[in-house]
């Protein structure tokens, strides 16, 4: 085996920002692409549009000055003639390629001012005996100041000094016909000339396949490791006793489903164990994720534990304290509402609330998980549209409830016996928070027997978006998954009709005859203040041309800039039917429930994304009388936004629209990958390996029983000094 090259400080920070830190990871630092330095073509034979590698002579080479500076090289062999053209060069360059000098020259040919050319082609001095490359030639990622030149003497070094032992069992590489590690890898960085290069391209060939198995493995690997692990520490057990259950649904004017009662009993039966739940609950718009939250709530606040509950916006988290206090109330629970906006004497009677544990139920945006704000005895964390929070935010939160606490064993009872803190000012839980979000715990409470450990509250994420199939497979492996897949009886389905920007009259008489027979409608905008980048009409000039257009309605303006008490005199006139139409901004996308809204306008509908499309049509239909979205978009239309529309036209059903969403923009952008936490997969493509993630997906509880040293072998090849939070 070779001796491992020296790599100076400088290319090592050079590696560093293409993800590469130690020198295996310059063997998973696989190409782009190939080009194909094998054979030669001859120059006559060349077509447009062709990438290829030619041989010749230079017979002229010039630098000319229109329209800019630009180095034109004449390239003969056999009667066949292309120009080789430069917009950037080096006197170095100017030298290789003089008159005389013979070449090799590899691009894609076009026709230009000269005629056949190639633009900025790579170029080499050769003579008649020079041999052909043996394999095809490797593109990597690369980033300034690091050449293809260099990146693969580094990967060939790390090929032939570092060990390629397979990390998985024989068993396993036979039954799923996998082809081995060493051999996958040689093959991708040194490729032959007689496979197919479509088979490279399109990461189809078996090598590909094993690679892309193997990086899907280790995340399963790390998602299955890590529910295992939840599984070691320590949460609340919140007994099911049900009797304030019983009582609120006892008292609604609805009947449960048979998926929100499905739901709420596997959220019941996780927060009776002594282990901290992480469960998603996924429903789509209008399924009634509310009253399950509800629930969940209820069964920690009669097990003497506080509930905080964390939405993304001030509207949506002051719509379910206004529904939660109109539902808790009559069983004796006052919530307690806490926003940023809040005066300061109003902020901190509210902290001073929840410190004392004199609040069981606090609701809120991001000022829940400030500093200042501290739980007596915090069992459950709720985190609506969760993936609008980032990962930081949702940990800091968690954090709140965290408490150390005794723990005792005996001869007859080997399960641990909890004496939690009582609450006894800033450190009664025995936690001292720090500016990184972790605990530290305070001195051990001495039982004889036994030691002090941690609990953290139980977590319930909620998201009206709907996750694809694929998506929760790989991205929430971690997770406990609830769907309420049914919604409550009585819905109307929403007609979705396309319009064209230029009949914005008639979507104007639309919206006017609607009023006026006594219903309500909305009028969404994308924008709140002029942009001339986009040049899109805003909520401020479409509400004052509304409100001229129709002087016989009451029009009413929602936007994120109003201030909290003018926002809530718009939306609660707007609920209580003073005013016919409210012109608003995105932030009525989630949370708003106006059942005699039964018309929406969306404005510019090509500018937004298909969930949030979807969510914002869910604002209407929520009443008995047969309810119309009307998607207003400006031509032309780009073949993305085209797409989209014709989505969200042909379809109202959450998780089929998240699934065509899924293959638009790929997961990066439906898990708002930079909020989540979530390392990205770099060359496994979840909806077109599908079955390699079922087979991923088995096989990693499967190692993790049966060959635990190969899991922790895969998971250090693939996952080592690679931080992920998960989902918190």
């Amino acid at each position: 085996m070779n001796t491992p090259v020296k790599i100076s400080p400088a290319t090592l920070a050079k590696l560093a920002k293409l993800g590469i830190r130690h020198r295996a990871d310059l063997l998973l630092h696989l190409p782009l692409r190939y080009e194909d330095e094998t054979h030669l073509a001859p120059i006559s034979t060349v077509q447009p549009g062709q990438t290829v590698q030619v041989q010749g002579t230079i017979t002229h080479s010039e630098i000319t000055f229109r329209p800019r500076r630009t180095l034109v090289c004449r390239l003969q062999n056999n009667g066949g003639e292309l120009y080789l053209r430069f917009l950037n060069f080096y006197p170095s360059q100017q030298k290789q390629l003089a008159e005389g000098k013979q070449i090799r020259a590899i691009g894609e040919a076009r026709t230009g001012y000269y005629g056949l050319e190639m633009v900025h082609p790579k170029c080499r001095a050769v003579e008649d005996d020079t041999p052909l490359q043996q394999s095809l030639t490797p593109v990597y990622p690369t980033t300034a100041g690091l050449s293809q030149t260099a990146l693969r003497k580094l990967i060939a070094n790390a090929l032939e000094t570092l060990p390629l032992t397979d990390t998985l069992p024989d068993t396993l590489l036979r039954r799923l016909h996998l082809t081995g590690f060493a051999d996958s890898l040689q093959l991708l960085h040194n490729p032959t000339p007689d496979i197919a290069a479509s088979a490279l391209e399109d990461r189809s060939h078996a090598a590909w396949r094993r690679v892309k198995f193997d990086e899907l493995l280790a995340q399963q690997l790390s998602m299955r490791a890590h529910h295992r692990e939840r599984g070691q520490r320590l949460a609340p057990a919140l007994a099911a006793h049900g009797r304030l259950a019983a009582r609120l649904i006892q008292d609604l004017p609805f009947a449960l489903t048979k998926a929100q009662q499905r739901t709420f009993a596997e959220i019941s039966r996780d927060l009776a164990r002594p282990h901290p739940m992480q469960r998603l609950l996924l429903g789509d718009v209008g399924s009634g994720k509310t009253i399950v939250a509800a629930l969940a709530a209820l069964q920690a606040i009669e097990n003497g534990y506080q509930v905080a509950l964390m939405s993304p916006t001030e509207i949506l988290a002051e719509q379910h304290y206004l529904k939660l206090r109109d539902w808790l109330t009559p069983l004796g629970i006052a919530p307690v509402w806490l926003s940023g906006s809040l005066k300061k004497k109003e902020k901190q009677l509210a902290a001073e609330r929840i410190a004392s544990g004199e609040t069981l139920l606090a609701i809120g945006t991001h000022a829940l998980f400030q500093e200042q704000i501290s739980f007596c005895k915090l069992g459950l964390a709720i985190v609506d549209e969760q993936h609008k929070f980032g990962v930081q935010q949702r940990l800091a939160l968690r954090n709140k409830g965290k408490a150390a606490y005794a723990v005792a064993t005996d001869s007859s009872d080997a399960k641990p016996k909890q004496s939690l803190p009582p609450c006894r000012g800033k450190d009664r839980m025995g936690v001292e928070s720090r500016a990184d979000n972790t605990s530290t715990p305070s001195p051990a409470l001495p039982l004889q027997g036994g030691g002090s450990c941690f609990q953290e509250p139980h977590q319930l994420m909620m998201s009206a978006t709907p996750i694809p199939r694929t998506l929760a497979m790989s991205y929430y492996a971690d997770l406990d998954v609830s769907v309420i897949d049914e919604l409550p009886p009585g819905r109307t389905p929403v007609i979705t009709k396309l319009v064209s920007d230029a009949r914005r009259d008639e979507v104007f008489a639309r919206v006017r005859a609607a009023c006026l027979e006594g219903r309500q409608a909305y009028w969404v905008c994308p924008l709140i203040d002029e942009s001339e980048a986009l040049q899109l009409q805003t909520a401020l000039e479409t509400f004052q041309l509304l409100a001229q257009t129709f002087p016989e309605l009451r029009v009413g303006l929602a936007h994120g800039k109003l201030d909290n008490a003018e926002k809530a005199r718009v939306m609660a006139a707007f609920k209580t039917n003073e005013l016919h139409l409210l012109v608003a901004t995105t932030v009525i996308e989630v949370g708003v429930d106006v059942p005699n809204a039964s018309l929406m306008v969306i404005d510019h509908a090509e500018r937004m994304g298909l969930a949030q499309l979807h969510q914002l049509r869910g604002r209407v239909g929520r009443g008995a009388m047969q309810s119309l979205c009307i998607l207003l978009y400006q031509q032309p239309l780009s073949e993305l936004a085209r797409a989209r529309l014709k989505i969200i036209f042909e379809s109202t059903d959450g998780f089929a629209i998240a699934q065509q969403d899924l293959q638009l923009r790929g997961p990066g952008e439906l898990l708002g990958a930079r909020q989540s936490g979530v390392a990205m997969l770099r060359f496994a493509d979840i909806s077109a390996d599908e079955d390699l993630l079922e087979h991923a997906r088995q096989i990693a509880d499967e190692l993790l029983r049966d060959y635990p040293e190969a899991a922790r072998a895969h998971l250090h090849r693939w996952m080592a000094n690679k931080h992920d939070y998960l989902h918190v």
